[in-house]
């Protein structure tokens, strides 16, 4: 497994979710603050969005995509609407509003705005710091040749929601899933001071981090991490802490437990299983290093229920 991979299944539980909207007229719709992250794209015409509190308000092109990894609240209207009209006290919530529109039929050539609107469940007790450190809003402005990979999902899944083929059911998560991975990439490729695009473009700390995520359960040492990476271990632990922000063997400690977090939820494995899995010798050690990470324990932890939709 890769980081970026990791980072991704960690956090993300149940089904993604989305759907295909075509608006005309003048419009104002607020999506309410939600325990995940939020995405838009923005199909045919343009419009207008606005994060809650500071922040300012975005216009929204053809082929334009917006990531809010965080869940924020924000309200979408019409490109013509002012950003103080679009105020969330006076938008409609969008499943009030959603409930009042005629389905959506893709032969209309009528609608001045189409949109895929959706969302992805996370569980934010095991955010990676990479995708802790997503913006509250990504906007990936639409550009000829830029991010063909984005371009390709985004008509792929458009398609797929406005035709019902048969499969539909099979294909479009998987699409959602790849939509996440590449407005991802493609944020970290833009991104040229956040901390986690510098890690991972930095040969030393991206080579560590490959190993330790490819084998977790390996019995890592500095010294034998420094030799996998070929490198000195003063200069591994030194570019490693500068950039990650923590040494490597507290690092590979966290990311065995939120991998034994994942395990717990997304399996049936026992414990004895999972701490094998993770480089634990025994389910008491696994037990012991889980309650002072999570401050619960590996079973509580597993028959709490997941945050609802």
């Amino acid at each position: 497994m890769d980081v970026v991979s990791d980072a991704i299944g960690a956090v993300r539980i149940g089904r993604p979710s989305c759907t295909r909207v075509g608006i005309s007229g003048s419009w104002c719709t607020r999506l309410a603050p939600y325990d995940g992250a939020g995405f838009h794209v923005v199909l045919k015409g343009g419009c207008r969005l606005s994060p809650d509190g500071p922040g300012p308000s975005l216009l929204l092109g053809t082929g334009d995509a917006v990531l809010l990894p965080h869940g924020a609240g924000h309200t979408i209207a019409d490109r013509h609407t002012e950003p103080d009209a679009a105020a969330p006290e006076r938008a409609v919530p969008f499943e009030q509003w959603q409930a009042t529109r005629p389905p959506d039929h893709p032969e209309s050539h009528t609608d001045e705005v189409r949109m895929l609107c959706g969302k992805y469940r996370l569980d934010r007790a095991r955010m990676h710091p990479l995708m802790a450190e997503l913006p509250q809003v990504v906007h990936l402005p639409h550009q000829v040749g830029g991010h063909p990979a984005l371009r390709s999902a985004i008509d792929l899944l458009g398609r797929e929601l406005g035709e019902r083929q048969p499969g539909a059911c099979v294909a479009v998560p998987s699409l959602l899933d790849l939509l996440l991975v590449y407005m991802i990439r493609a944020w970290m490729s833009e991104d040229t001071t956040g901390t986690w695009p510098t890690v991972l473009g930095d040969p030393v700390t991206a080579a560590a981090l490959r190993a330790l995520h490819s084998d977790p359960a390996a019995p890592w040492t500095n010294d034998r991490l420094a030799a996998e990476v070929g490198v000195s271990r003063p200069t591994l632990a030194r570019r490693f802490a500068v950039l990650v922000g923590r040494p490597p063997m507290n690092y590979l400690t966290w990311w065995r437990l939120t991998l034994a977090a994942t395990l717990l939820r997304d399996t049936p494995d026992s414990l004895a299983t999972i701490a094998r899995q993770v480089g634990y010798g025994t389910p008491y050690a696994l037990s012991h290093a889980f309650n002072r990470e999570f401050h619960t324990t590996p079973g509580r932890y597993r028959a709490a229920p997941s945050r609802p939709d």
